[in-house]
């Protein structure tokens, strides 16, 4: 569709197109010939649709300093589930993860060897040297937000305090390779680089996502890459990066009784941790951690 000047513009803003994205348009159309990958106007959000995320973060990152200020040895994951679910609810907000494609609970508790998609239960137990993800997803109004965060309980080994200390350094360079007008494969670049220097490996199956208007949306964010490749960062664009590193080997598998939760294929440590951004005119917003 051509738009003109006093035409409003596509994102929905209500304001016209020569004061919104007309110049953004023009500067995809550049890179556009220049054979880059340029996003779908479906991946940018607007100001209403980024309020709307920001909104919905401040349940999720609510539930994320509850779990923090009460996980411990003894607990079971389930409690972790009903704090989460009971925080939620009260807020107005709705767990995205229960009931998508059958999963069934609030938020994943992956421990250990669980890479991620570890279903809560009341019989697992937390206990000491035990290293955890908690990944949480919020819907708010039909708005998404997403992030997770590890958890050491009571007296770690020091190879799993390693672990989870260069898998959240993983995670700040992924963040400080988000450019706006750059490239997503730089992300998973500065990922792979600084995992594998420190001698680990990056899960390849499963990468960060858009999100905001969907639990899952494009693009698919890999925390490997080759930088100055794939799709260009466009400011308004709102997606994850949440690298999964392992001790061992990146392959894995799925429990094939529950479906969902992925292990390490050599049974090594795997940590993870997750933020939502914006990617805004001169960097980025960081929305839900």
């Amino acid at each position: 569709m051509i738009l003109s000047n006093d035409d409003k513009c596509w994102c929905k803003s209500g304001l016209k197109y020569n004061e919104c994205h007309l110049d953004f348009d023009k500067k995809l159309q550049v890179l556009k010939k220049q054979c880059c990958t340029v996003p779908k106007r479906n991946l940018i959000k607007n100001k209403e649709q980024i309020e709307g995320i920001r909104r919905s973060a401040e349940i999720n990152n609510g539930i994320l300093d509850l779990v923090s200020e009460t996980i411990k040895a003894g607990m079971t994951t389930e409690d972790i589930n009903t704090l989460a679910h009971e925080y939620t609810i009260s807020r107005g907000g709705i767990p995205a993860t229960l009931n998508y494609e059958g999963f069934p609970k609030s938020l994943c508790t992956s421990i250990n060897d669980e890479v991620c998609h570890g279903i809560p239960s009341k019989e697992v137990i937390l206990k000491n040297g035990d290293i955890i993800n908690v990944d949480v997803t919020t819907i708010l109004n039909g708005y998404y937000s997403d992030a997770s965060r590890m958890f050491m309980i009571g007296e770690v080994s020091d190879e799993a305090r390693k672990l989870v200390e260069i898998t959240k350094e993983c995670l700040n360079k992924g963040l400080e390779a988000v450019k706006p007008w750059g490239f997503l494969g730089d992300i998973g670049a500065a990922i792979q680089k600084y995992a594998q220097s420190n001698g680990y490996s990056v899960v390849r199956d499963f990468g960060g996502h858009g999100v905001g208007l969907q639990i899952h949306e494009d693009p698919f964010v890999s925390h490997c890459g080759t930088k100055g490749t794939d799709m260009i960062l466009a400011p308004g664009m709102v997606f994850t990066i949440e690298p999964m590193i392992n001790v061992g080997s990146h392959k894995i598998f799925i429990d094939e009784e529950n479906g969902w939760t992925a292990y390490t294929a050599d049974g090594s440590l795997s940590a993870q941790w997750e933020n939502t951004i914006l990617v805004t005119e001169d960097g980025i917003e960081i929305i839900s951690k």
